[in-house]
């Protein structure tokens, strides 16, 4: 396997890895939000909530992430290693959940507390980045 193909795919593995992520976040904050202030009745109103609701503002960092991702596994020109481990990085920054931070990490670090399926998803993102770091 060639430079190119290593690269890409640990592209591969952190864009799915966080899709996974990003996918157990999803369905706690609807929980919540179904839970708290109304049930959502299509998947169409789901996603106009995701995209304009002020309770699911804080998830689109994260899938921000996955399309910068997503347009750099699309890019003409291959990635490079140094690509994929400033994504990494940048990635690995993003998902650490801080209880004293703010934004992404702090409502990381609360769906992490109240949700076991958010902690186990968030055990299965560390194996991937340590998955990651042994494929250099």
């Amino acid at each position: 396997m060639d430079a190119n193909e290593r690269t890409r795919d640990r592209l591969v593995a952190l864009r799915n890895g966080l899709l996974k992520l990003h996918k157990t976040l999803l369905d706690s904050e609807r929980a919540i939000y179904e839970r708290d202030i109304a049930r959502i009745a299509s998947p169409s109103q789901f996603l106009s909530l995701l995209l304009e609701d002020p309770h699911f503002a804080w998830l689109r960092e994260l899938s921000q992430m996955v399309v910068v991702i997503d347009e750099t596994l699309a890019a003409e020109e291959p990635a490079g290693p140094s690509d994929a481990d400033r994504l990494i990085t940048q990635s690995r920054a993003l998902v650490a959940p801080s209880e004293n931070g703010s934004g992404f990490a702090r409502s990381y670090y609360e769906a992490m507390q109240r949700d076991p399926d958010v902690v186990l998803a968030h055990s299965g993102m560390l194996k991937v980045f340590a998955g990651l770091a042994t494929t250099v």
